[in-house]
């Protein structure tokens, strides 16, 4: 797979098992950097998992040279928790509309129960685009009204 992701990804331990323009599969060791304080797989690792597995597949779908792809909208329903082993999370391609992609999400235990399950939503977001709002925000700060 392609070398590990900086940052959070990295924190939680998130590695790709498969990338495509169409699906993802990523795991992430539960251990006690995911879990919450009463020694259960914390729901937002879950999410994080997920939207992760979504964005990277996403990323597929980018010309990275010009564009960026973000988790814009998630709903995830969490169905049952773990206390060890390993999350897997699935991201399924469903439906392009424009420039968003609508990704079918579930992570599963090490037994291939479901942990959690939803939909992710991303979009492709020009690097000109990116650009013009740090210019918005930069005038905005600077005139006084950020």
């Amino acid at each position: 797979m392609e070398a590990a992701d900086p940052g959070f990804i990295t924190t939680l331990g998130i590695e790709y098992a498969e990338l495509s323009s169409a699906r993802a599969v990523a795991t992430m060791p539960i251990d006690p950097r995911v879990l919450q304080p009463y020694g259960f797989l914390h729901g937002g690792a879950t999410i994080a998992l997920l939207e992760t597995a979504a964005s990277a597949a996403a990323g597929k779908l980018a010309d990275l040279d010009r564009e960026r792809p973000f988790g814009i909208d998630v709903h995830v329903r969490h169905r049952k928790s773990g206390k060890s082993g390993t999350a897997t999370g699935v991201a399924e391609l469903d439906r392009v509309e424009g420039s968003k992609q609508f990704w079918k999400v579930a992570a599963y235990d090490d037994e291939g129960d479901i942990l959690s399950e939803g939909v992710v939503v991303t979009k492709i977001v020009s690097l000109e685009r990116l650009a013009e709002k740090d210019r918005e925000r930069a005038a905005a700060k600077a005139s006084g009204r950020a």
